[in-house]
């Protein structure tokens, strides 16, 4: 056997060198574009609302009475000079904190205890599913007959929405954990509350967030509602008050701050949720 075949069997086969940026886990380039525009996508469509406000509202589409956004920008400045939006918005920033501290913490003890203990369930689940069907509006009178016209009953109306959405999902969050996981850490030895820190909190966490962003949802509008009666401050009353001098510039102010805190709370749980969850990898769409 010659020289050569012996060198072609005894030398090691190296494999071809793959180019960089070629492997099938590497993304297109314009998927790692569009990631880092994310920020600038996110508002686009806000840009196209406003647009869109601003040209139905000076070609009349909207009514003769619609103001602009610059109408509107204008009317906020007032109220931001005269100190008068800052002094409502804070009396409604402490009704929504008190309400919803405790809203989400009934909502997230109910859910814990029906998700973990079927008695739990059998017990609260039917008067949470009742109680849920009733509107907002219907209760404001029940709750001014208990608790009167103060802040009581505006905190107790916001209070209760945000209870239900939170109840729901942490429960099915709960209920939706994968029973072979946690067959698996109870045989390694895994105790109960272990189980619970470990297991079924962490796979219930998605669906737990996603009621979080609901509940926060509704106690903005049950702020709505509770502000629109027997109240002489808050970011409902200086709307009140606007449709009562035809100052439809400043209750567009009022949704519009609506709209920008339900927003931003929104935000905050989007910001939790990605810090929360980064070891699930799921699918982030196209």
């Amino acid at each position: 056997m010659s020289s050569s075949v012996l060198d072609r069997r005894s030398s090691p086969v190296v494999p071809a060198a793959v180019p960089r940026g070629t492997g099938p886990t590497a993304p297109p380039p314009w998927r790692r574009i569009a990631a880092t525009l994310t920020p600038a996508r996110r508002l686009t469509g806000l840009i196209v609302v406003l647009t869109l406000w601003q040209v139905g509202s000076t070609s009349g589409w909207l009514g003769s009475t619609t103001p602009s956004p610059a109408e509107v920008f204008a009317a906020a400045k007032e109220l931001i000079a005269s100190g008068e939006l800052a002094h409502h918005l804070g009396v409604s920033l402490t009704r929504v904190a008190k309400g919803l501290a405790i809203g989400l913490s009934a909502g997230l003890l109910l859910g814990l205890a029906a998700g973990l203990l079927r008695l739990a369930e059998d017990f609260v689940d039917a008067p949470i599913q009742a109680l849920r069907m009733l509107p907002h509006l219907a209760l404001v009178p029940i709750f001014i007959i208990w608790f009167g016209i103060g802040e009581s009953a505006k905190v107790a109306l916001i209070a209760i929405g945000p209870i239900f959405p939170l109840y729901l999902n942490v429960l099915h969050g709960i209920r939706g954990v994968d029973e072979r996981l946690v067959e698996s850490a109870r045989s390694c030895g895994v105790g109960r509350f272990g189980l619970i820190r470990r297991v079924i909190l962490p796979g219930a966490l998605p669906q737990i967030l996603v009621g979080l962003r609901q509940a926060l949802g509704i106690g903005w509008l049950s702020l709505v509602v509770a502000e629109q009666t027997a109240t002489t401050s808050g970011v409902g009353f200086l709307m009140n008050d606007a449709r009562e001098f035809l100052r439809t510039d400043v209750i567009f102010v009022v949704l519009v701050l609506y709209a920008l805190l339900g927003l931003a709370t929104d935000q905050f749980v989007r910001l939790v949720e990605r810090r929360a969850l980064a070891w699930r990898r799921g699918f982030a769409g196209e």
